[in-house]
């Protein structure tokens, strides 16, 4: 399965402060990770694919699982639920791995799966409370809600530029 973002054609196959977080960008992409639902920039994914066993690497970090073959580019995988040291990853019909462009780095993501493409306004996002968690207040953008439902807003662009990861090196623009 493969799902493209060119205007949502889909095709099968620092510290959080204590005010609502603007997003320059109000358009995310929610996945499952175990039992809890996170959100990240539309803007930053370049496409979902179903999941395939990557090519593991000797002395790698047990999160980063591998590398696949991108139409001839060499991609890392990471597996989130082990990053965030959640239960053990189970890999289904449901597991995609969501292909990211960061810093002009293209990174493979895994996650448990794909709810959907939601907007959200300034008022549905509000700051991540400060409290121990296995996503470090940094890596976070807020919580959104939708009705009922809450999203961990991830700033995945800072969360794969962090020295845990090392995938990225941090732009200069980056605190």
């Amino acid at each position: 399965m493969i799902i493209s973002f060119q205007k949502y054609s889909f095709t099968k196959g620092k510290k959080i402060m204590n005010t609502a977080i603007p997003l320059d960008d109000s358009e995310v992409l929610s996945f499952k990770l175990g039992k809890e639902e996170y959100g990240i920039s539309i803007l930053k994914v370049q496409e979902i694919r179903g999941y395939e066993q990557p090519t593991r690497l000797a002395n790698a970090p047990e999160h980063l699982k591998g590398v696949i073959n991108l139409r001839g580019s060499i991609v890392p995988i990471v597996d989130m639920r082990i990053r965030f040291g959640m239960s053990e990853p189970k890999y289904d019909s449901f597991t995609v791995v969501i292909i990211l462009n960061i810093a002009h780095h293209v990174i493979g993501m895994v996650v448990d799966s794909v709810s959907d493409v939601v907007t959200l306004t300034s008022d549905q996002i509000r700051p991540a409370p400060e409290m121990g968690s296995a996503v470090d207040a940094s890596h976070l953008r807020g919580l959104g809600t939708i009705g009922e439902r809450m999203l961990i807003l991830l700033d995945i662009e800072r969360l794969m530029q962090s020295d845990e990861l090392g995938l990225v090196t941090a732009l200069p623009h980056a605190a």
